[in-house]
């Protein structure tokens, strides 16, 4: 392609994408839709200038906004995080995995004249939903803290390592009939092993030590280079293991997430994420052939409706049996409906091998691309679902306030501690929103032109409900020490990335607020006494300089001298 031909496809595509996601924005459905719809109309089965060559190394260069998202996450998942998502990793993701494919299969096999086994070979990965979409979703929407959030991505995760077995089931299913011929299977194994470590290994030991040097010279750009060395070094040894860049990436960010730098890396890396991102979906958008959609329309919507309603049949009940309300099952199953990018990679290999037909891998990526396509308007109608039921079940746990009406600043508990903070932060205009249980006092304060709400923050399908994932801090003034615990302990164990600061009415309930989560916490009888005894002070002629030393070494490290502790920092 010509200098010219590139800047003036550049200039289409630009003004497309500016149209497409301006008015599907405008219409509530986010940009992704756009995107992808900015992408049908220039790719190389519409009359834009794109062509069909171009659009395959296109998507290829834009998985690097993949693999950049996934470094994110992974930079916000500390070890003992992922530890503790197990149960949904291995456990809601294997059978999410196994039961979609086995039904997914068995329907193509009814459908398409086709053996047995490369029936279910299309159904598995057909079965994986997309980690690009679901994520950003997920993350335009402030939700991945949410509980459904870190299920949807523990499922996604799963998916990711579900790779492995794929790639290697599909050479055996072509006409060599052996995985490898070259390589023996106990020795891949051990590649992967061995780049899993080296990443481990790099991250944990070697690239801290280049960031701390570069970061004292003040040397920015090598800075920066070395973040991006880290990730790409990362992606390209999970590819060489043939796992997912993806995994790479996520695998380093969590390595990286205890370094003292992670803010710093999250600011270089997130203006080039954005960008390919967005690359990425308009290239799935330029991958919808337009001419199989219109030879057999009936016989394409047939397959994505039958695919979707499988996915969400499975994604619903499996919820329910691992602990979801209901609501939080109609999120999951829309959410993550659609089938991922992974199928263009292998759906590629299989028609390479000549496991399937050029016909077939058409169809495939048609279903797939139009399944993303269809993820916003399936979204909206999940959030329908799980609206009804919320109400159905949990209609007298509190109100929601409008959209509009929410706060970065949530205050659980409006009593006299509560109103107090509110006047500060009203005073500093910083807006809040407050909730109680109290009916006759939020009667009263709302009365007086206060934003506060009944409602039980100790309910999980509330705190859902109120979208409390979206805040950015809570603090919980409750003047119940067990329920200010419960409050506490729901929300860290729903929302782990939330900021809770609690307020404790004794040194017991302050240490056991710290133990399940509260970021922060004041004993209140503490500072209480403190101010008592320093008016006595006053009232004696003492030095206030000297009182006023004296209150900060009894406050130094949270009341240690207080409790008999040490008080000299770690």
């Amino acid at each position: 392609m010509s200098f010219d031909a590139l800047l003036f496809s550049a200039l289409f595509l630009l003004v497309t994408v500016s149209i497409t996601v301006g008015i599907s924005k405008k219409l509530g459905l986010g940009s992704i839709l756009g995107l992808l719809i900015a992408g049908v109309i220039v790719g190389p089965y519409s009359p834009g200038p794109v062509m069909t060559d171009q659009v395959e190394a296109l998507r290829h260069f834009a998985e690097i906004g993949v693999v950049l998202l996934l470094f994110l996450i992974g930079l916000e998942m500390r070890p003992g995080k992922l530890w503790g998502m197990r149960k949904d990793v291995f456990g809601f993701g294997s059978l999410q995995i196994l039961f979609s494919g086995i039904l997914i299969g068995f329907y193509v096999h009814i459908v398409m004249p086709i053996p047995n086994e490369v029936s279910f070979l299309i159904g598995l990965p057909l079965a994986l939903s997309s980690t690009a979409f679901v994520v950003q979703i997920l993350q335009e929407r402030s939700e991945i803290a949410s509980r459904y959030g870190n299920t949807s991505f523990a499922i996604l995760l799963m998916q990711d390592l579900a790779i492995v077995p794929l790639l290697a089931i599909v050479p055996i299913l072509s006409s060599g009939g052996v995985l490898s011929e070259s390589v023996p299977l106990h020795k891949q194994i051990l590649v992967v092993l061995g780049m899993i470590v080296a990443v481990i290994l790099i991250g944990r030991y070697i690239v801290p030590v280049l960031l701390d040097r570069f970061a004292r010279d003040r040397n920015k750009e090598a800075f920066m280079f070395v973040v991006f060395l880290s990730v790409v070094f990362a992606a390209w040894a999970m590819e060489h293991a043939g796992l997912s860049m993806a995994l790479g990436a996520f695998l380093m960010g969590m390595t990286l997430s205890g370094s003292k730098y992670n803010l710093q890396i999250e600011a270089h890396i997130e203006p080039y994420k954005g960008m390919l991102m967005s690359l990425f979906f308009v290239a799935v958008g330029m991958s919808l052939d337009l001419r199989i959609v219109i030879e057999s329309p009936l016989l394409i919507a047939q397959h994505v409706f039958i695919i979707m309603l499988i996915k969400i049949l499975v994604l619903f009940f499996l919820s329910l049996a691992f602990g979801h309300t209901r609501s939080n099952a109609f999120r999951i199953s829309f959410l993550l409906s659609q089938s991922g990018e992974f199928g263009f990679v292998l759906f590629g290999a299989a028609l390479a091998l000549g496991v399937i037909d050029s016909q077939l891998f058409a169809v495939g990526i048609a279903v797939i691309s139009i399944t993303m396509l269809l993820t916003p308007f399936y979204i909206k109608v999940g959030e329908l679902f799980a609206r009804k039921a919320h109400v159905e079940t949990s209609a007298l746990k509190g109100e929601i306030p409008d959209e509009e009406k929410f706060a970065g600043v949530i205050i659980a508990g409006y009593g006299r501690v509560g109103q107090i903070i509110g006047n500060m932060l009203e005073g500093s205009e910083i807006p809040y929103i407050a909730y109680d249980s109290d009916h006759a006092l939020v009667t009263e304060k709302r009365a007086q032109g206060k934003p506060v709400y009944y409602g039980e923050m100790s309910d999980l399908d509330f705190l859902q409900a109120i979208k409390i994932a979206r805040a950015q801090l809570v603090v919980v003034t409750v003047d119940s020490s067990m329920n200010a615990i419960r409050v506490v302990s729901h929300i860290k164990a729903t929302y782990p990335t939330l900021k809770i600061f609690a307020r404790a009415k004794d040194m017991k309930t302050k240490n056991i607020l710290l133990k399940y989560g509260a970021n922060w916490t004041m004993q209140e009888t503490v500072e209480g006494s403190l101010r008592m005894g320093a008016e006595a002070l006053f009232a004696m002629d003492v030095d206030r300089d000297r009182v006023n030393d004296l209150l900060t070494a009894l406050r130094k490290n949270d009341y240690a001298a207080l409790e008999g502790r040490d008080s000299t920092p770690s």
